[in-house]
């Protein structure tokens, strides 16, 4: 490992999907010496739920390697909710952590599919629920009906959750916040266009924000334009402590602790 890799802080990318990666090890590898403790690979079809259970095999003590198992918004037409019960005991499993990913995408989902949309998320925040495990929630222009449902379901009984990829407004934001929900930020948080995100991301309490990659997507400033991939992280992580005015190096203690106080699981 460089010397450069290993002076740089301790970070855990809360969100990626490994089996979109075309070199895993290799990613892996560049991951560790980027400084990486962690990472959470995220399903998006619960019907490929083994192939993310499968890159558990990935684990090391220098890089641990966890899961969370569900169904993306955008693939719930494409497949059969499961019962309560067949998410409660896949998610079991050693090394699953979380729900999801989950929720609302009006970007891409056409109005039609909505009720199969939130049908899927109220099955999803039920497993998470049951299982006690924090609910991994993707929202795409879906801001107003996302608070609605978020409050609704919380007020019924609370379960943890995390915005991932947060690209919504500052009432979303504030509303998940009120609720003791967590946020976390992706390479968008670099794009010059996003300015809506960064008056979000320095205003939200330390206690409550992340950082995540969402590769092979999204790639943050200055990789611009190439595959993104969990060792880019750390430029999300050093833009989102220049917003916030501290050093990387507090702002990867914070985030990391927040990481595994959210995923209580991944220790």
């Amino acid at each position: 490992m460089s010397a450069s890799a290993v002076s740089r802080p301790s970070l855990i990318d809360t969100h990626c999907h490994l089996d979109r990666l075309e070199e895993v090890e290799a990613e892996l590898q560049f991951a560790q010496e980027s400084g990486l403790q962690g990472l959470m690979t995220i399903g998006t079809r619960w019907s490929k739920r083994h192939e993310q259970l499968a890159l558990l095999a990935q684990d090391r003590p220098e890089l641990r390697v966890w899961c969370a198992l569900g169904t993306h918004p955008d693939h719930v037409h494409e497949e059969e909710l499961p019962t309560l019960d067949e998410m409660v005991r896949v998610l079991e499993q050693p090394g699953v952590v979380a729900v999801g990913e989950t929720g609302l995408d009006y970007l891409h989902g056409s109005e039609e599919m909505r009720p199969r949309q939130k049908e899927s998320f109220r099955r999803h925040i039920a497993a998470s629920r049951e299982t006690g495990l924090p609910l991994v929630i993707h929202s795409r222009e879906a801001d107003e009906d996302m608070g609605a449902l978020l409050t609704e379901e919380q007020e019924k009984d609370a379960f943890p959750f995390l915005l991932h990829c947060f690209a919504g407004g500052e009432k979303l934001a504030r509303t998940a916040l009120e609720l003791g929900g967590y946020l976390s930020f992706s390479g968008l948080l670099t794009f010059p266009k996003c300015g809506h995100i960064r008056d979000v991301a320095r205003k939200a309490p330390e206690s409550r924000i992340l950082v995540e990659t969402d590769s092979p997507f999204l790639a943050p400033v200055p990789k611009r334009g190439k595959a993104n991939t969990p060792g880019f992280v750390v430029h999300t992580a050093e833009r989102l402590a220049q917003e916030r005015e501290m050093a990387p190096e507090r702002l990867a203690e914070i985030t990391t602790a927040n990481a595994l106080r959210l995923f209580s699981r991944a220790r």
